[in-house]
């Protein structure tokens, strides 16, 4: 069996912020905002436009014609987005299904916040290769910028978060079915999978989770725990906020690092590679100088092995598509490269799923 990326797609939306226009609303200097936070400017949504689902459509249907595949010939649609969507309970799937005309499909959703991609890939991989399924697309959204108050300074490591979507359209193959198939790791080989159409070959994943950090990130209401109320909504209580900031740093600092590469590592060597083996990462945007630093610990140059997304800002689960978009663009990513979809999430989940890219 032979799982495949066959179509990629992703949108933003026209508007932009600055780092200049957050410097100035925050009050952090504009040279921590850009240099330091990596934030040159990020995608914003209009108030009463481009929703989550309304960008997982633009999204999906860039991803499937990208595939040359029709919506009735696919068998699931996953969303692995943002919770916060056009509704608060509510099937974002359902409706991204019914909206791109998906008449086949089933519907659900996969939610591990911003460590979402390699997990929502790594499940409907092991669905393609045990159900008598055929064609997934992988659908995201995010627009959680606008719970970001930036008089809040406790939540100052969430300035970055900017809009988009991204979608993956995953399908599966056996090798004799499909005459054009080759094993997953034979990057020498001349044939191609799924016909030449494959953007990419799946390999295997990894994942970790620290549950301590669970609560150190959240929006004070609109829960159970706390009702939406005139009063909350008077208190400002409906956007994100870090409770602990100091000690959630304190506690975060020492782990992060030896997680991310615990993630990289197992899926490598599911995958039976090693680090040697990896050209390139497309990683959570995080702050300028961790990104480096887990390039650089993965023995990858980040000039070059990865691409660091100051121009969007940190797009929850959408950010691995757009590196490997940027990635193509500038020239860092060829066919034949040894990739790692690199992540982490607040709960605190991290997360790694290894492709073969194929162009």
């Amino acid at each position: 069996m032979t799982v495949g990326i066959t179509g990629l797609g992703t949108y933003v939306p026209d508007d932009t912020v600055t780092g200049e226009a957050i410097a100035a609303e925050s009050g952090i200097p504009e040279e921590v905002v850009v240099e330091k936070m990596g934030v040159r400017e990020k995608r914003v949504c209009p108030p009463g436009g481009d929703h989550a689902t309304d960008m997982s459509v633009k999204a999906a249907e860039a991803a499937l014609a990208d595939a040359g595949v029709d919506p009735t010939d696919l068998d699931v649609v996953v969303y692995h987005g943002s919770e916060y969507k056009d509704h608060v309970v509510w099937s974002a799937a359902a409706a991204i299904t019914d909206r791109i005309g998906a008449t086949n499909a089933y519907a659900t959703e996969s939610y591990t916040l911003c460590a979402g991609a390699p997990i929502a890939l790594r499940q409907v991989t092991a669905q393609l290769e045990t159900e008598p399924i055929d064609a997934a697309l992988l659908v995201a959204a995010s627009r959680e910028e606008d719970l970001v108050d930036y008089g809040n300074e406790d939540s100052s490591f969430m300035f970055n978060f900017g809009s988009g979507a991204s979608a993956l359209v995953v399908e599966a193959a056996d090798e004799g079915e499909d005459s054009d198939a080759t094993a997953d790791g034979d990057e020498s080989s001349d044939a191609a999978p799924f016909g030449g159409r494959a953007r990419a070959t799946v390999h295997a994943s990894a994942a970790e989770t620290d549950g301590s950090f669970a609560d150190d990130v959240v929006m004070p209401a609109g829960g159970s725990k706390r009702p939406p109320s005139e009063e909350t909504v008077r208190e400002g209580l409906h956007t994100l906020d870090v409770p602990d900031p100091e000690g959630m740093k304190e506690r975060l600092g020492p782990v992060s690092l030896p997680a991310y590469l615990s993630v990289a590592d197992e899926a490598l060597e599911r995958s039976g590679f090693e680090r040697d083996d990896l050209d390139y990462v497309a990683l959570t945007h995080m702050k300028r100088s961790f990104h480096e630093r887990v390039l650089d610990e993965l023995g990858l140059d980040p000039a070059s092995d990865g691409y660091y997304l100051d121009e969007y800002g940190h797009v929850q689960s959408v950010d691995q598509a757009l590196a490997l978009e940027a990635g193509v663009e500038t020239g860092r990513l060829e066919p034949g490269d040894l990739v790692c979809l690199l992540a982490a999430g607040t709960g605190y989940t991290w997360s790694a799923t290894v492709l073969r890219w194929r162009g």
